[in-house]
C-alpha cells in the first residue's frame, strides 16, 4: 500500500485506532459506559476504505471512458437509423454524397465498435482490474490522455469515412492516421492495465483477471499487425481478405468477448453474493475460448480463392467452440440457480444476465454459420450483420450497461435518479436490439433462399438483390420494421440512458446509500 493510502486509511480509521491504544493517564471507563465505546476496527472496514481509495483513483479516467463512449453510442444510433432506412428508401438524402449507404454504414459500425463498445469496455476493464488487484491507479491523467487519443482517432476515422475514404477492410475502414492515433491511445491505456496487474496485492484466482489480461495483451497484437499490413503495398487481393478475416476474429472474440465475459464473471457473483459455481469449468472455458476464438474467422472466406486448409481449420475451430459455450453457459446458469428472482430487483444483474444469454446465442450462431451447408445460403447476406450485432449489441452492450449501472454510483457519490428511466432503458435496449438482430438474421435467410433460386442466376447482376430488398413481404419489409421499430426504440432507450448518465455526472441523483433498484424486495413489481 502506498504512503498516500496509509495516510488516508489512518485518517479514516484514526478514531477507532486511538480507542484501542489509550494513554496511561486516562481514567478507567465506568462499567455502564461500555456500550458507548466505539467498535473495534475490522478487516472489512479496512477493505471498504481500500475500495473507496481505488474508486477515487479510477474516477477521472473511467468517467471519461463512459462519457465519451455514450456520446459515440448516440452518434452510432443516428447513423444506424439512417443506414437502415436507406436500404428500403434509397432516395433518402440521396443528393448528399456523404449520406450514401456505402459511407453511412461503415461510419456507423466504426462509431459503434470503436466509439461506444471499445471505450465502455476499457472503462469497465480499468475499474475491474483496480478492484480485483486491489491497486489504486497512479497518474490517472495518463489514462485520460489515452482515452482522448483514442477518441481523436475514432473521430478522424468517422469523418474520413464520410468524406469518401475506405481502406476496404470490413470493420476496419478508417484512415491509417486514425488507426495510428487509436493505437497510441491504447498503448497508454493498456500499459497501465498491465502495470496494475503486475503490482496486484491479492493472490486470489479471479477468472475475470485472466480474461482482462488476455484482452489487453492480444488486442494490440492483431490491431497493430492489421494496421501495419494495411499500410503496406504488399497486402493486396486475397491476402487482404485473409488479414481482414483474422482481424475480425480477434476483434469480436478476443477483445469484446474476453472483456464481456470478464465483466459477467465479476458482476453476477457480486450482486447475488455467492461464488462462481466452478472454477474448473471457468478455466476450461477461458483456455478454450482464447485458443479457439482467433481461429474461427476464416469461415468468412468459405468458397473463396484461399487455401482450403485455412477454411477447414476455422470450421473445425468453430465447431469446437461448443466447449467454451457449454462451460460458460453452465457456469453462469449454475451460479444463478436459486437467485433468478434477484433480476426483478437489480438492474445490473438483469442487464448482465440477459447479456450472457445473448452471448450463448451469438457464439452458437458462429458455430452454425461455419457449416458449409448453412454458409451456402447465408453467405453475402445480412445474416453476417446479425451475427455481429448479436455479439456487439446483444451480448457486449448489455453487459456494459449493467456494469455502468453498478460502477457509476461508486465514482460520483450518489445513486441513479430514476428506476423508471432504468426500466425504459432496459426494455428499449432488449426489445429494440433484439428486433435489429432478429431481422438481420431473418432477412439473411430470405435473401439466401432467394439467391439460391435458379431464376435468380438468370437475372442481370445485382437485379435479384435489388428486387429482393424492394419486395414488401421479404427483406424490404424486414428493413422497414428494423428501422422504425428496432433502431427507433433502441435509439430512444439510449437517449434516455445518456440523459440519466448526465444527471449522474452532475450529481443529480438520490443520496448515496441504498441502490436504485427496479423494485425493493417485498414490493410488487
Amino acid at each position: 500500500m502506498t504512503t498516500t493510502q496509509h495516510t488516508l486509511l489512518a485518517t479514516s480509521l484514526g478514531t477507532a485506532a486511538s480507542v484501542q491504544q489509550p494513554t496511561k493517564s486516562a481514567a478507567p471507563a465506568p462499567q455502564s459506559a461500555k456500550s458507548a465505546a466505539p467498535r473495534q476496527v475490522t478487516q472489512r472496514d479496512i477493505e471498504n476504505v481500500e475500495r473507496a481509495l481505488i474508486d477515487q483513483s479510477a474516477r477521472g479516467p473511467v468517467l471519461t471512458f463512459f462519457t465519451t463512449g455514450i456520446f459515440w453510442l448516440l452518434v452510432s444510433v443516428v447513423l444506424g437509423f439512417i443506414a437502415s432506412k436507406k436500404l428500403h428508401v434509397p432516395e433518402y438524402h440521396s443528393t448528399h454524397s456523404w449520406m450514401t449507404y456505402g459511407r453511412i454504414w461503415p461510419a456507423y459500425t466504426t462509431a459503434l465498435i470503436y466509439g461506444w463498445c471499445s471505450l465502455a469496455g476499457m472503462g469497465v476493464a480499468t475499474w475491474l482490474i483496480g478492484r480485483l488487484t486491489r491497486v489504486a491507479i497512479k497518474a490517472p491523467g495518463i489514462l485520460q490522455w489515452g482515452a482522448w487519443f483514442w477518441n481523436a482517432g475514432v473521430a478522424a476515422g468517422v469523418i474520413t469515412i464520410l468524406s469518401g475514404y475506405n481502406s476496404g477492410l470490413e470493420y476496419f475502414e478508417m484512415h491509417s492516421a486514425a488507426k495510428l492515433c487509436m493505437f497510441i491511445g491504447f498503448l497508454l491505456i493498456g500499459v497501465w492495465g498491465l502495470i496494475l496487474f503486475r503490482y496486484k496485492r491479492t493472490a486470489a484466482p479471479y477468472i475475470s483477471v485472466s480474461y482482462l489480461v488476455a484482452a489487453f495483451l492480444l488486442f494490440p497484437l492483431f490491431f497493430g499487425s492489421a494496421a501495419a499490413l494495411d499500410s503496406t503495398s504488399a497486402m493486396t487481393g486475397v491476402m487482404k481478405n485473409v488479414v481482414n478475416a483474422w482481424y475480425q476474429g480477434g476483434l469480436f472474440n478476443l477483445w469484446f468477448g474476453c472483456i464481456g465475459i470478464a465483466a459477467a464473471y465479476y458482476f453476477i457473483p457480486k450482486v447475488i453474493n455467492r461464488p462462481v459455481y466452478s472454477y474448473n469449468l471457468a478455466n476450461i472455458g477461458f483456455w478454450s475460448w482464447v485458443f479457439l476464438g482467433g481461429l474461427t474467422a476464416m469461415t468468412k472466406l468459405s468458397g473463396g480463392p484461399v487455401p482450403a486448409y485455412l477454411v477447414t481449420i476455422s470450421i473445425a475451430a468453430s465447431i469446437l467452440l461448443i466447449i467454451p459455450i457449454v462451460t460458460l453457459t453452465t457456469n453462469f446458469m449454475r451460479t444463478m440457480k436459486g437467485h433468478t428472482e434477484s433480476m426483478a430487483y437489480s438492474p445490473t444483474l438483469r442487464f448482465v444476465f440477459v447479456g450472457t444469454i445473448f452471448f450463448s446465442i451469438a457464439a452458437s450462431l458462429n458455430v452454425l454459420s461455419a457449416l458449409r451447408s448453412v454458409d451456402s445460403y447465408t453467405h453475402f447476406t445480412p445474416w453476417a450483420h446479425g451475427q455481429v450485432h448479436a455479439m456487439v449489441l446483444g451480448f457486449f452492450s448489455m453487459v456494459m450497461f449493467g456494469a455502468i449501472y453498478y460502477i457509476t454510483p461508486r465514482l460520483v457519490g450518489c445513486e441513479w435518479l430514476s428506476r423508471t428511466f432504468i426500466k425504459w432503458h432496459f426494455l428499449g435496449t432488449a426489445y429494440g436490439g433484439g428486433t435489429i438482430i432478429a431481422l438481420f438474421l431473418l432477412s439473411g435467410i430470405f435473401m439466401g433462399f432467394t439467391l439460391n433460386e435458379p431464376a435468380a442466376v438468370e437475372e442481370p447482376s445485382g437485379t435479384a438483390i435489388w428486387n429482393f430488398f424492394n419486395v414488401p413481404q421479404n427483406a424490404g419489409f424486414c428493413n422497414a420494421v428494423k428501422t422504425y421499430i428496432g433502431y427507433f426504440f433502441f435509439g430512444i432507450a439510449q437517449f434516455i440512458f445518456a440523459i440519466h448518465f448526465l444527471f449522474m455526472r452532475l450529481r443529480i441523483g438520490q443520496p448515496a446509500g441504498e441502490p436504485t433498484l427496479f423494485a425493493n424486495p417485498g414490493e410488487a413489481h
